[in-house]
């Protein structure tokens, strides 16, 4: 029998992450991936529509030249050359992290793992994979998540799009209905608006993105409308029958053709097909319960990354398994949720991090609400022709920076220093004190503050 200190099931960020750093600190370590190393976030998720945005960013920069004093004549695209560069991109990070994980001694093994023992107490847990079984004294499961799939009727007869298939199409549809306007939602219909599609997004909330600054996904919706994106709130699709989808919004139906649709109504976690109920730990909500170290209630079994159902954000991931394998190897370092950064890759770029504005309400705090137009900062402005942006923090009664939420590129890029303020309780003054190079659109949250 094949015998390690740590086994891991699910080769996605959380996955990796821990494997490589369970490696370099002398953990014998294996790791069981039944598709493709770099989980969704690699291969179907972050990397793969962040190379199609980027292409869709460069030729909204090369049609809208001339605002710049460019001029570069006939502009067009080639979506199977950009298909093309998102797999190239794609084969090349996936190289990277096995070469990471081989350096630091992690045998990784392709197939379906099951786990076959409960392992009580510090029993050793069997898994088995291939035909053959391996024993390990610890267990981390980080198998991700998968789209959920509405019940809508004749959907499945219709057929549809999910990420993975909008990410592999060799056309641009005539026109793109776009199920749910969350991330993955608003962020397909950005980058097929921008290639030429009609697109429709039917959002069932009464606003899109609602886990974002409500106020700033406001601004981002009227920025995206004005770029000829429809959005429906407050409606569901109730029925599709062929090309035909029907829209129902306060009780009155509408009925609309269109190309394809794309559903992007969540994600939740995979928790069957890998022996979980073997192990049958606590679960809470749609994911596996974990205390603030990733420990699930089963003695030596971990849980990070979708699996837990809390944060479903690769960059969470990797901070989840950093603090399960520091505690495997006797750190107590305690997982943080305080500065998740979100970000919305749209053209323009909306993040945030810290508490929104609607939640400080909610929660009855005492807090100040700072904003300026990103139009204050001259790098905005000199990159960022006639574009509009805003920058809001959110401040407690004694100062400490609570949230930040940024409208406007490049806010995935500076929300970092958002982040880093918040997770470590700075107070306005103290962030105020820091020297911003200038000109730089970062300076945009000294300005504000």
């Amino acid at each position: 029998m094949n015998t390690y200190d740590l086994a891991i099931i699910g080769g996605g960020p959380a996955g990796y992450a821990a494997a490589e750093l369970a490696g370099k600190n002398g953990l014998k370590t294996v790791l069981f991936e039944k598709n493709n190393i770099g989980g969704v976030c690699l291969n179907e998720g972050c990397i793969p529509t962040k190379t199609l945005l980027h292409s869709a960013k460069v030729y909204q920069s090369a049609v809208e030249a001339a605002k710049y004093g460019v001029s570069c004549g006939a502009v067009a695209y080639d979506l199977p050359k950009i298909i093309a560069r998102k797999n190239k991109i794609v084969r090349k990070l996936a190289a990277g992290i096995c070469a990471g994980m081989n350096k630091a001694g992690v045998e990784t093994v392709t197939g379906k793992a099951i786990v076959r023992t409960k392992g009580e107490g510090q029993k050793a847990k069997e898994i088995e994979c291939n035909g053959q079984i391996y024993s390990a004294a610890r267990l981390l499961l980080c198998t991700g998540s998968e789209p959920v799939i509405p019940p809508i009727p004749g959907l499945s007869e219709t057929g549809f799009w999910t990420s993975r298939e909008a990410l592999e199409t060799q056309e641009v549809p005539e026109s793109l209905l776009v199920v749910g306007g969350g991330v993955i939602g608003v962020e397909f219909a950005s980058f097929f608006n921008t290639l030429g599609s009609k697109v429709t997004v039917v959002e069932m909330a009464d606003e899109i993105l609602p886990d974002m600054d409500r106020e700033l996904s406001a601004l981002l919706r009227n920025e995206l409308s004005k770029k000829g994106i429809a959005f429906h709130l407050n409606a569901g699709v109730v029925s599709v029958n062929g090309r035909q989808t029907v829209i129902e919004n306060a009780g009155e139906k509408s009925v609309s053709e269109v190309s394809n649709i794309l559903l992007s109504t969540g994600r939740k976690p995979v928790l069957t097909g890998f022996g979980l109920e073997t192990l049958q730990p606590e679960l809470f909500r749609n994911g596996v319960k974990v205390n603030e170290y990733m420990q699930t209630s089963c003695p030596g079994v971990y849980a990070c990354g979708d699996i837990t159902g809390f944060s479903l954000l690769a960059h969470t991931a990797v901070r989840e398994a950093e603090v399960a394998v520091g505690h495997i190897l006797g750190k107590n370092e305690k997982m943080s949720y305080k500065a998740v950064p979100a970000v919305v890759y749209t053209c323009p770029e909306l993040a945030g991090a810290g508490k929104t504005e609607d939640a400080v309400r909610t929660e009855k705090i005492a807090c100040t609400v700072k904003q300026l137009p990103m139009t204050y900062s001259g790098r905005f402005t000199v990159e960022n022709e006639q574009a509009n942006g805003v920058c809001k923090i959110i401040e407690g009664e004694d100062g400490t920076i609570l949230g930040v939420h940024i409208l406007g590129n490049p806010a995935s890029e500076i929300i970092t220093i958002a982040g880093m303020s918040i997770e470590k309780g700075m107070k306005a003054g103290d962030l105020k004190a820091v020297i911003f190079p200038h000109p730089a659109v970062g300076e945009i949250i000294r300005e504000t503050l």
